[in-house]
């Protein structure tokens, strides 16, 4: 067995890497695991021929200053990666014969646009921004939640202003809720918008998903906030983030994955196995060990059931899954796009469901000049796409590809010879990419009884394991994530008698 570390870090996605570079600063001793051959998980890239595709973000939040990403670099003492601010952030398309909505940077301009799209809806739309300015000032402070000890009480309790306190009662409610309390419900096109915004941060649609999660998401493309599109490709955000960790001396180790979790008979410290490339085992000790896999996870890691304990098993395999994802890949010339093509499009669509579509501006290192990549997205079950024999799952593949390409096609207004370049992404093919289960992505869905204080805590029952990612508060997006990360690291650094905290 290797000699002990201060801690290992389970998974290379940008929670993983953000609490492992965090660590790093600090002093520790460091090991990051991932199972994959590079890193970046769901912010990952990969190359086919001359393109770069994105394999499931395609925007960053937090890069404007004061947000998760500009922090937590400055922090660090690197510089961003380089970015593009979005403007609008995307346009969304209902496909009921209406102009699409502009989500203009400008909040002026955003107001005038909403005036116009959906009149006489302004008191939902001014209580969402009263609501996201006070989630704003409580995040800025960097509180605990879920709330596990007395020094997560009161980190929390120093974040708390007079403004969370009016908006706590909000916090059962959904945002349907917000439009009923707001004599908005009868505005069918307005619900529509939001179910499909909505869907994209939460996963979840209007009715689903918590007011103060989502008054927040949805004024994410407006000033101070903004979206990101960046320079060479998504990758660039875990390249940063290793830089870090190699300047610090933390260890990664690549296609290396952890399959068991144990405590030493002391209790003072984990032993970790985990599978090496090409078959073999090794064990590595650490006193303390970050996950960021989904939660779903643990019940395989650590099979003994006085370790993890009954009701938290239970209450981890009871989780529901969280949606799986089909991605089209695709690649035209520039001239057949449509004049002024956004960079981020959502479109309502039947079958196979709503797309969301990015595409590569002109020398973002995506594609060859005069060229473009086109991605687009939709959720779906993972379910039912595991077990099928493999030309049973070829076929069915085939078809999901047609039938994306043709809502692309209609879209973008592309002739079906457009295409330089496609091909699908299946949960199945996630599942391989991610290691995640059965290929989900994201996390468990912002429902009202899972976000803020009742969600799924950093802080395990387990001493000295500690939990991030998207299924960890406050949510999914390489800006949500790293802010749980620092949840965790603060955590961590504070039973070692150190505060962690990141500059404003």
């Amino acid at each position: 067995m290797d000699s002990s570390r201060d801690a290992i870090v389970i998974g290379g996605g940008i929670a993983g890497l953000t609490a492992a570079a965090l660590l790093a600063r600090e002093g520790l001793s460091v090991t990051l695991l991932e199972a994959h051959h590079q890193l970046g998980g769901c912010a990952g890239t990969f190359k086919r021929g001359r393109y770069t595709f994105d394999v499931g973000a395609t925007q960053v939040a937090g890069l404007e200053p004061g947000g998760s990403h500009a922090r937590l670099f400055r922090h660090l003492g690197l510089e961003p990666p380089a970015a593009e601010r979005l403007d609008p952030g995307c346009v969304v398309n209902l496909n009921d014969g209406s102009p699409p909505i502009h989500l203009w940077h400008d909040p002026q301009r955003w107001r005038e646009e909403r005036s116009r799209q959906f009149p006489g809806t302004e008191r939902f739309w001014d209580l969402c921004s009263w609501i996201h300015r006070q989630n704003w000032q409580f995040a800025a402070a960097d509180p605990v939640l879920p709330v596990r000890s007395g020094w997560d009480l009161s980190r929390t309790l120093k974040a708390l202003t007079p403004g969370n306190l009016a908006s706590a009662p909000l916090s059962l409610l959904t945002v349907a809720d917000l439009l009923r309390l707001c004599g908005c419900a009868s505005n069918l096109r307005l619900r529509r918008f939001l179910d499909l915004q909505l869907r994209l941060y939460s996963q979840q649609p209007a009715d689903q998903t918590a007011a103060l999660y989502g008054a927040t998401v949805l004024q994410m493309c407006q000033a101070p906030l903004g979206l990101w599109h960046l320079q060479g490709s998504m990758q660039s955000l875990s390249d940063q983030l290793l830089r870090s960790l190699q300047r610090d001396g933390a260890e990664v180790l690549l296609r290396h994955r952890a399959v068991l979790m144990e405590r030493q008979h002391s209790g003072d410290s984990w032993t970790v196995q985990i599978e090496q490339p090409g078959g073999g085992q090794r064990s590595l000790q650490a006193a303390d060990v970050v996950c960021s896999l989904p939660p779903q996870c643990l019940p395989s890691l650590i099979p003994d059931s006085n370790l993890l304990g009954a009701s938290y098993r239970r209450h981890l395999q009871t989780l529901d899954a969280p949606s799986g994802a089909l991605v089209f890949y695709g690649a035209v010339h520039r001239r057949d796009l449509p004049e002024a093509c956004p960079g981020h499009l959502q479109c309502d669509w039947d079958t196979p469901g709503s797309l969301f579509l990015s595409i590569s501006s002109e020398g973002d290192g995506r594609a060859p000049a005069g060229e473009a990549t086109v991605i687009a997205s939709v959720f779906t079950t993972p379910e039912g796409w595991h077990d099928l024999p493999e030309e049973a799952y070829q076929k069915r593949k085939q078809t999901v590809l047609g039938q994306m390409r043709r809502g692309v096609e209609e879209a973008l207004t592309l002739s079906a010879e457009a295409w330089l370049h496609s091909e699908l992404s299946t949960p199945r093919g996630f599942a391989y990419w991610t290691g995640r289960p059965k290929g989900v992505v994201g996390g468990l869905g912002q429902s009202p009884d899972r976000f803020g204080p009742f969600g799924l805590a950093s802080r395990s029952p387990i001493r000295k394991l500690w939990l991030c990612g998207d299924s960890i508060h406050p949510g999914e997006g390489t800006a949500g994530v790293t802010l749980s990360a620092l949840m965790a690291c603060s955590q961590l650094m504070q039973e070692r008698g150190r505060t962690l905290t990141l500059a404003d």
